[in-house]
């Protein structure tokens, strides 16, 4: 079965559970967040993430930018001929818990929650905004995912302590970590320092055991390399901005 969602399209990925940020300026995505404003906060208000694979989170003409500033660029301005060629073909689901309007501007400050993961099957441009037809992913937990979790958690406390020394910084003790074999697989994918082409490689991984196992494998690699750094500049790596669209 298939379904209709809006699509917004930014330079990350966003993972089950993982709260997004959000600034919206742009035509197509106050847009949608007009549409979405529709809905009762307390019903759920969908939107599909989806990691760009080619093309920029903010039309060339958006206000501010080089160009004209007054124009509408258009819903799949910055995509391509072909937007769904420009996206990751997995993306996640997320629902629009808080939609404020900026005061004194035309743009929102959004609150948002990813819920589950959709396969991108098409998108479709002739509205204000993009739309995708999609179809959600079961999550499946494969095998031995309870002893994978376990070991995830212990390589990520590692890193955790490789990354905060490299940083000089002070770790924070006490917080508590899940124990669901899917919920550590989604927190340790979104809290490690990777790159987006990564991130999405395990956002899109077959099963939650699949994922473990290549998480595991990352945080030895990523804590080794952070045992040969005598130190990093002392900045936050782990800062994720909150994404200006």
């Amino acid at each position: 079965m298939t379904i209709a969602l809006p699509l917004f399209p930014l330079n990350t990925v966003l993972f089950p559970g993982l709260v997004l940020p959000l600034n919206v300026f742009e035509p197509r995505y106050r847009a949608l967040m007009r549409d979405l404003q529709e809905i009762p906060e307390d019903e759920p208000r969908p939107f599909g993430v989806v990691a760009i694979r080619d093309g920029f989170e903010v039309a060339p003409t958006a206000v501010g930018l080089p160009g004209d500033d007054t124009a509408d660029p258009g819903p799949a301005a910055g995509f391509g001929p072909d937007p769904a060629a420009s996206f990751h073909s997995v993306g996640c689901v997320a629902d629009a818990s808080t939609i404020r309007e900026r005061e004194g501007t035309d743009g929102y400050e959004v609150l948002a929650t990813g819920t589950s993961r959709f396969r991108l099957l098409s998108v479709d441009a002739s509205g204000p905004y993009l739309v995708g037809e999609v179809e959600e992913l079961e999550e499946d937990s494969g095998e031995c995912a309870g002893a994978l979790a376990a070991g995830v958690l212990r390589a990520f406390g590692e890193y955790r302590k490789r990354l905060a020394g490299a940083q000089q910084l002070t770790l924070t003790t006490g917080q508590e970590l899940p124990e669901e074999p899917s919920v550590v697989s989604y927190l340790v994918a979104a809290a490690t320092v990777l790159d987006t082409v990564t991130k999405q490689r395990l956002l899109q991984a077959p099963d939650t055991a699949s994922r473990l196992a290549e998480e595991l494998r990352l945080l030895r690699r990523e804590t080794a390399v952070l045992g040969e750094l005598p130190s990093l500049p002392a900045v936050d790596l782990t800062h994720r901005p909150t994404s200006p669209n």
